[in-house]
Parts: C-alpha cells; sequence; structure tokens
C-alpha cells in the first residue's frame, strides 16, 4: 500500500502536506481524529500536528490518499491509535520515507481482554495514553518540556473532572434501565467504566464493517424486547437506516448519534474528545433514563 501511494506522489504535480506554523518546532502524525485531538492539547503551538483521518471519518474502512504519505514526510513521532482499528494506517506510516518513532497508544492503556481497540472510551485511558503523548514529545522535543508537562497535566485535569461527571450522570439513570444497544461493539470501554449493560449491537463485532445476519438481527431484536431496551444509539459516521428498521421492529426510540470511531466536524459537539464524551452521555442519558434526566456538563 504504502510502495504504491508513493508512486503515486512521485508522479503527482503538486499537492504538498499542511506546512509547520513558524511557532512550531516540531511536526506530528496521528491516525485517528480522537488521538489528533490528545496530540494537539499535548502539544500546543509547539507542535504542528498532522492528522491523517478527517472528522466524522470511519477508521475501519478509510483509503488512505498520496497526501497522506506527504503528510508523513519529515515528522519527529507518530502517534497511532493501536489494535485493528488503524492497522492500515500504522503499516502506511512505517512503511514510507522518512524514519518517524511510531508510538502505538493502545501499548499504554488498559485494555480488555477480547482486543477492543476503542480505549478512549474509558477516560482513565486517555490519562495513560496523554502521560506516553507527553514522554514522546519531550523526548523528541526536549526544549519544549515544561510546555508539554504543564499542557498535559492541564489537560489530564480535564480528563478527571470528565470522568467524574460522566460517572455522576450516569448514575441518574435507573439502573434496570442501563441498557446499551448500539451499531456496534464500540462502546464497551464505556459500558465497563460506567455500569452499563451491553445487550448488543446491530453489527455484532468490533469493525463497522463486518455485516450482520438475519439471524443476528432477529435475535437482537428479541433481546431488546424481551429486556425492555428504551433505546438503540447510532453513530454520527454511519447511516442509520438499520437502527430506525429495528426501532420500529421492536417499539424502541432512536436515541441521538454517538460519536463511536470519530469525532465530529468543527462547530459540532463531537468536535474535540472532551465535548464527544460529553455529547455521547447526554445522549445517553435521554434515550435511557428520559428528558428528566440531564448531565449538566
Amino acid at each position: 500500500m504504502a510502495a504504491g501511494l508513493a508512486l503515486t506522489v512521485a508522479s503527482s504535480c503538486g499537492g504538498n502536506a499542511d506546512s509547520a506554523s513558524e511557532s512550531s518546532s516540531i511536526t506530528a502524525v496521528t491516525t485517528t481524529t480522537q488521538v489528533g485531538d490528545f496530540a494537539r492539547a499535548v502539544g500546543g503551538d509547539r507542535v504542528s500536528v498532522k492528522q491523517i483521518l478527517p472528522p466524522n471519518a470511519d477508521p475501519h474502512d478509510y483509503e488512505p490518499r498520496p497526501s497522506d504519505i506527504l503528510a508523513i514526510g519529515d515528522t519527529a513521532v507518530a502517534f497511532v491509535s493501536g489494535g485493528d482499528l488503524d492497522e492500515p494506517l500504522g503499516e502506511l506510516i512505517e512503511g514510507a520515507e522518512g524514519d518517524p518513532k511510531v508510538v502505538q497508544l493502545i501499548d499504554s492503556v488498559t485494555a480488555i481482554e477480547d482486543g477492543d481497540p476503542h480505549w478512549w472510551h474509558d477516560p482513565r485511558n486517555v490519562i495513560r495514553a496523554v502521560a506516553t503523548v507527553r514522554d514522546e514529545l519531550i523526548a523528541a522535543d526536549p526544549a519544549g518540556r515544561d510546555g508539554y508537562a504543564d499542557n498535559a497535566a492541564t489537560y489530564i485535569d480535564d480528563l478527571e473532572r470528565l470522568d467524574r461527571s460522566i460517572a455522576r450522570c450516569i448514575e441518574r439513570i435507573p439502573q434496570e434501565q442501563r441498557k446499551l444497544v448500539t451499531t456496534h461493539d464500540a462502546l464497551g470501554y464505556y459500558a465497563d467504566r460506567y455500569g452499563l449493560e451491553v445487550v448488543g449491537a446491530l453489527i455484532p463485532s468490533l469493525s463497522s464493517q463486518a455485516q450482520p445476519s438475519a439471524k443476528d438481527t432477529n435475535d437482537l431484536v428479541e433481546q431488546i424486547e424481551r429486556l425492555d431496551v428504551r433505546a438503540i444509539f447510532p453513530e454520527s459516521s454511519l447511516n442509520p437506516k438499520l437502527e430506525e428498521a429495528v426501532a420500529r421492529e421492536t417499539g424502541a426510540q432512536v436515541g441521538e448519534a454517538l460519536y463511536a470511531d470519530t469525532l465530529g466536524p468543527d462547530g459540532s459537539p463531537g468536535a474535540t474528545y472532551l465535548g464527544s464524551m460529553e455529547a455521547n452521555t447526554e445522549a445517553i442519558a435521554a434515550g435511557l433514563g428520559g428528558p428528566s434526566v440531564k448531565c449538566g456538563f
């Protein structure tokens, strides 16, 4: 893949990656939108972050472009989310020209046993990942140590407040109504952290690109009806037609779309990691607990 894209770049007539700003000292490449957000939070103005995945793009089916090779260029460090989520992009970075240090953030976090790569849905994992981003940026740019350390400390404070606020909000949902159905198996970490029961997913896979069978869908319909699941939550980057069909069949409502694998575009509630987690929690609280359950972020 990398060789083919590199050949395309060599034969094209332009298309430069975004250049670093005058105030930037180093450049870092990131794969996913979440990881890009973490790198920007820690790096501040000192780091020019080249994020491969655009907002609202599903990392499971993203097709790398020639400009992605150019973005890697002479970067000092590349941050990869890790696992099956962005594995092709990690391979793209490792096969590109230049020699950035490739950091798999999933190696810094507490992963659940089934290989679920959606680790950022537990803010405690993000705290661990942010510490790794800080340390790697310091290693690449020792002169920026104090700024990176200060930025990371501020962001970790924000993450700790976020974690406490989410927990308080989910506790307002009656225990018997904390039953979660989503598009695909992306919120396992969130459910484990905040005490929700994952009933199932329309696509029973860790990848949104899997295809559900008729039996899978029928089994989930029966579970939703038997357990009186109140809401089914689609994902912001995917078409909600299947969720709408199952909702009609079961009588459950379709909740607000969740930011599962990607952050949203600028101006949306999910444009940042902190905003996406707050928006997801507001949606889950309203869908499962009713309009009277307010988070108050």
